[in-house]
């Protein structure tokens, strides 16, 4: 008595056919399919427009008249040049 049996899901499936229409079943069929399918390139893009936004990083520039002391680190944040 716990599960269905088929004849039991046929049943289910005539009277929703009833109910509902094949029409507005294909419809919603349609429907779920471009919402899976809009998802899925969703997705990509997010994942290629996620690669291709990140800045491409610089090499480092080397500081001159620095002093070199081993051990220490010189941080420092690089502008770029604005002006004439």
């Amino acid at each position: 008595m716990g599960s269905l049996s088929i004849w039991h899901w046929m049943i289910v499936l005539v009277v929703i056919i009833l109910v509902f229409g094949t029409s507005k079943l294909k419809n919603v069929g349609r429907d779920l399919g471009s919402a899976v399918k809009g998802f899925k390139e969703g997705l990509q893009e997010g994942t290629s427009d996620a690669t291709s936004a990140a800045p491409p990083q610089q090499p480092a520039q080397k500081v001159e008249n620095a002093p070199q002391t081993p051990g220490q680190t010189i941080d420092v944040t690089a502008r770029e040049k604005t002006g004439t």
